[in-house]
């Protein structure tokens, strides 16, 4: 947890800690909790078996289920070489409508369990001339949703978010490392729009995974991310949002290498 106590407060309300309890009562305290993305959510099947449990997200306090494309809509736990690791196969978007208690509800839960770290995976819009499938390493973001999990004069220090040993350790296996930027959505960036945001120093665009890091980091959990690009934003195609998920998928044998060397870091 956290060093100071005020963001305990403000983040882990009665059905936080309730949902924690829970994970903790099925687990034991567990270790590292990550997040799969658009078209990831299978991605683990074949590399670490069957789960010693699976429960639907929906059945957590507080949590919701999943209902963006490519997402799926359980919480797995394996048992890993630290201790169990907890697998969600889908999120909560802004965009869904239901407010960011809701997009940050499995990040405060998995907390309140004790897990140490996280590795926060997602499908993006880039804006450099990568390929699809190219996943990056997440080493720093910008928050362009107007959107906080926090109210008030809470001041999080977001200079180290993205644990500096635990992307090191995705530097290996991804092909890029870079920036990436929060947008609220459901829409995608005109070109426009694109273009100044690669302008502004940003190389992958998306629609989630922010919240929950900082969320995290205010807790006291070391954060990791990977991002897949799925959709390139400069194409003169219009972005499909099926082929985003097609693109994420192809890649999931190179996000399971990153998930497993950032838990080992």
């Amino acid at each position: 947890m956290s060093t100071d106590p005020r963001f305990a407060r403000a983040l882990l309300d009665e059905e936080a800690r309730a949902a924690g309890a829970l994970l903790a009562g099925l687990t034991g305290t567990p270790h590292a909790l990550v997040v799969l993305g658009s078209g990831l959510a299978d991605a683990l099947d074949q590399a670490w078996g069957e789960p010693a449990f699976a429960v639907s997200l929906g059945s957590i306090p507080g949590l919701v289920a999943p209902v963006a494309d490519g997402h799926g809509g359980e919480l797995r736990a394996y048992a890993g070489a630290r201790g169990t690791v907890l697998v969600a196969t889908g999120r909560t978007h802004l965009y869904e409508g239901r407010g960011v208690r809701a997009v940050t509800a499995l990040a405060r839960a998995a907390a309140a369990a004790g897990v140490e770290r996280a590795v926060l995976t997602n499908a993006n819009g880039c804006l450099r001339s990568w390929r699809l499938g190219d996943v990056m390493a997440i080493t720093d973001h910008v928050n362009l949703s107007g959107v906080s999990p926090f109210t008030g004069p809470l001041f999080l220090d977001v200079s180290a978010v993205w644990d500096r040993a635990m992307t090191r350790a995705l530097c290996g296996p991804c092909q890029r490392e870079g920036v990436y930027a929060i947008l609220r959505g459901p829409e995608y960036q005109t070109l426009a729009e694109a273009r100044v945001l690669a302008g502004l120093g940003i190389d992958c665009v998306g629609m989630s995974t922010v919240m929950e890091a900082l969320t995290l980091h205010a807790l006291g959990v070391r954060v990791a991310g990977m991002s897949v690009v799925s959709d390139l934003s400069f194409a003169k195609a219009p972005t499909d949002p099926g082929a985003v998920v097609e693109a994420a998928s192809a890649a999931r044998g190179l996000v399971v290498a990153g998930i497993e060397a950032a838990l080992g870091a």
